[in-house]
């Protein structure tokens, strides 16, 4: 069966391809295309960072099987032109505009907008940051917020309604990065739905930056887990495992 490979991000870059064609036999799965991938790529068999996978949008593991025509992205850990107005899950390259954010929540029933907004940050420690380079699986990412969104609903259900935006390109210093809006009839809970979400995105929502100063860039990737000491029952995503990791 034929199966197309994506790569994202320090992915891509290392391996200097966005995409690669492989013929697998009927019976593979991800941890077949796995070794398959390491025979036909030596520099794969050399990435040091934790490799997530997903099968046609959504995240898989080691066994599960693949099928004729599956599209599987594969990607490290994970840190336009559309109306915002009229979309609440949104990935973009346009300037976020918190205000016309906020409108899409907005309604006679609410009484309380709690809205969160990440910015570039130009120091960090000793560490400068000219500008960061954001890149996302976007179909995939877009999929995550709404996702992210529900979850938090379930576990606040006096929330009334929940908008998440985030840029992809190039962001200048102090520019939002990402906007979380979370309404509802009154304040309480609002403060930690955006905390649950904005971590929630930094755990499973596939979208990635580079930092660059200067000549120097790297890519920003987390190799620990954030958050959730307080939501000890969210699903969090294991990377795939390559042939010989521990």
């Amino acid at each position: 069966m034929n199966i197309t490979v994506r790569f994202f991000a320090s992915l891509r870059d290392l391996l200097e391809m966005p995409e690669m064609a492989l013929t697998l036999p009927d019976d593979s799965t991800l941890a077949d295309l796995l070794t398959v991938l390491e025979t036909k790529e030596p520099r794969f068999a050399n990435i040091s960072v934790s490799v997530y996978a997903a099968v046609n949008g959504k995240y898989g593991d080691e066994e599960e099987a693949l099928h004729p025509g599956d599209i599987v992205a594969l990607f490290p850990p994970v840190s336009g032109g559309e109306d915002v107005q009229h979309k609440r899950f949104l990935v973009t390259a346009d300037p976020l505009s918190l205000d016309r954010l906020a409108q899409t929540v907005n309604n006679p029933a609410v009484g309380a907008i709690t809205l969160f907004a990440g910015v570039v940050r130009g120091l960090t420690g000793d560490e400068r940051t000219d500008y960061l380079q954001y890149e996302a699986y976007r179909e995939m990412a877009e999929a995550s917020l709404a996702q992210i969104a529900t979850e938090t609903q379930q576990r606040w259900p006096d929330i009334a309604d929940i908008a998440i935006a985030h840029r992809v390109g190039r962001l200048a210093v102090g520019e939002p990065s990402v906007v979380i809006v979370v309404a509802a009839p009154h304040r309480l809970h609002t403060f930690d739905a955006c905390h649950y979400i904005i971590d929630r995105i930094k755990e499973i929502t596939p979208i990635w930056k580079k930092r660059i100063h200067g000549q120097d860039e790297a890519w920003v990737q987390h190799s620990e887990r954030v958050g959730f000491a307080d939501w000890p029952d969210v699903i969090i995503p294991k990377p795939v495992q390559k042939k010989g990791a521990e």
